[in-house]
């Protein structure tokens, strides 16, 4: 994401999380990056049992948008992008007929065969955090991790985790695979850790998105696109295979001697004859 976009998702973050008429929902499920051609169902959870919610978002094509209405499919509380491009990449809130909103989760759709699962909701100072670097077609590759665009470290199997987390730990995260590219930039925030004398309805339920990947199966479209791939090396190869037929085929039909009428028993009474002369 851009610096200008992230700015402006830092922006609209604070303005609806700082709404005096916070909403008592929650979005899931609480992933921020999935590839392109993938399936996301976005929910307004139920929580104080109120009717009437709906599923927004900002992207770079439209501005306070309805699910249902301007794009994907609502059932209930439910939001499904059956098959999701870049575009679609945005805020999105749950948000009543009241006004009231939730808090916002950025959702990043990517064409990049390299993605970072990070918490999506601000982390609790003191508390673990651990990141997944998800590549398109495999699980569990070597992986480096950077914040701020310095390496932080590289593990084996592709997960970090950084243990009792303070405010520095805080910023922008991507992750990279040898020979795959690296992931699109995610945003941590930290958050101080609550106080015993807060209660504990003081603090909007927060908007959470899809549960992170550790080795579940390629997407339908990795699939799609495998068989893609092989019908396009068939139709490459087809021709080359026609070629070759009808070139052996030709070979074998050559005209030869026997072709112009000659046997071989006149062959010999004419070579007979040469020599007696000779």
């Amino acid at each position: 994401m851009e610096p200008t976009s992230l700015l402006r998702l830092l922006f609209l973050t604070s303005v609806l999380c700082c709404t005096t008429n916070q909403a008592s929902r929650t979005l899931s499920p609480s992933r921020s990056q999935v590839f392109s051609w993938s399936s996301v169902s976005l929910r307004c959870g139920e929580v104080d049992g109120a009717d009437g919610w709906t599923l927004r978002r900002n992207t770079s094509r439209d501005t306070m948008t309805q699910c249902g209405v301007d794009w994907g499919q609502s059932v209930d509380s439910t939001c499904d992008i059956s098959l999701t491009v870049t575009w679609d990449s945005g805020v999105y809130w749950c948000e009543s007929t009241e006004g009231a909103t939730s808090n916002t989760i950025n959702l990043t759709v990517t064409d990049k065969p390299v993605i970072l699962q990070s918490p999506v909701l601000p982390v609790t100072e003191g508390d673990n955090i651990t990141l997944h670097c998800e590549a398109m077609m495999s699980a569990d590759l070597p992986a480096g991790f950077y914040k701020d665009g310095s390496l932080i470290r590289t593990e084996p199997a592709g997960h970090m985790t950084i243990h009792h987390v303070s405010t520095s730990a805080e910023g922008l995260y991507r992750c990279h695979i040898e020979g795959l590219g690296e992931s699109p930039p995610s945003w941590i925030s930290v958050t101080g850790a609550p106080t015993t004398a807060a209660p504990l309805t003081s603090k909007a339920p927060p908007l959470t998105a899809a549960p992170p990947l550790t080795a579940a199966p390629p997407p339908v479209w990795h699939r799609l696109q495998l068989v893609f791939r092989l019908l396009t090396h068939l139709l490459v190869f087809c021709p080359y295979f026609i070629c070759t037929v009808l070139a052996v085929s030709l070979y074998r039909h050559r005209p030869t001697g026997n072709h112009l009428g000659l046997d071989a028993g006149h062959d010999d009474v004419i070579t007979s004859e040469l020599l007696e002369r000779s």
